[in-house]
């Protein structure tokens, strides 16, 4: 089995990472087409030339990867994607051999997180628009970040379950601090996620949205609204 779990940043994707890699018969991969993504657009993102330096930057040679031989020759691979890395001209062809599962998150959420380590940000920067793009064209199954905080175990049985996986409890814990498969970036992104063993506690009332960030929360919600009536439950 090959997962690609599709979400963008700031939204619990590096936790679902670690539960599956928590799982002795998966190997992981944390987001494979960062690299490229900068090679490719210039993008002026924290740690950027340290990203290009330490991780494959031709999209061809990643995606031949995505479905080669599985790391530590384990029986499953899990793939934690960002549907933004995926720029025009990147193939896309090996995600069809895949099961895709698309990982969503409230925008005001997603904003108020990102905004938290980086100054700049655009729609673009935070998924919702590619992502629903991205559903369109190959589909698969969605799931809310919410719901999994809310009842981890409950969700992610009906994940398993869903997608013709059995279950394992290793999933719902895993030992503080960086892991092997983390990115390079993990120095800077990872801080909370490094501190957890399991994942976090329901979150409470929406954030209030920065005025400057209105227009991109407008923009993203509908966008989220599309994808939230298709989610497990």
């Amino acid at each position: 089995m090959r997962i690609a779990m599709w979400s963008g940043p700031r939204n619990l994707s590096t936790a679902m990472m670690y539960a599956f890699g928590n799982r002795a018969d998966f190997a992981v991969w944390d987001e494979p087409f960062y690299a490229p993504y900068l090679a490719a657009t210039g993008a002026n993102h924290p740690m950027r030339d340290e990203i290009m330096t330490a991780h494959e930057t031709d999209p061809q040679i990643v995606a031949k990867r995505c479905l080669d031989t599985i790391l530590a020759q384990k029986p499953h691979f899990y793939m934690k994607h960002m549907p933004h890395h995926m720029i025009a001209g990147f193939p896309l062809d090996w995600a069809r051999d895949c099961i895709n599962i698309h990982l969503i998150r409230h925008p005001a959420r997603v904003i108020a997180s990102y905004g938290a380590k980086r100054d700049e940000m655009t729609l673009q920067d935070i998924g919702f628009t590619q992502q629903a793009a991205l559903y369109d064209k190959i589909g698969g199954l969605v799931i809310d970040s919410a719901d999994i905080r809310t009842a981890p175990e409950k969700m992610l049985r009906k994940l398993c379950e869903s997608i013709g996986l059995n279950f394992d409890p290793a999933m719902l814990h895993w030992r503080a601090g960086p892991k092997k498969a983390d990115g390079i970036w993990a120095k800077h992104w990872y801080n909370a996620v490094h501190e957890s063993t399991g994942f976090a506690a329901a979150e409470g009332p929406l954030p209030t949205v920065d005025a400057r960030h209105q227009d991109i929360l407008d923009k993203a919600l509908p966008l989220y609204e599309k994808l939230v009536i298709q989610k497990l439950s």
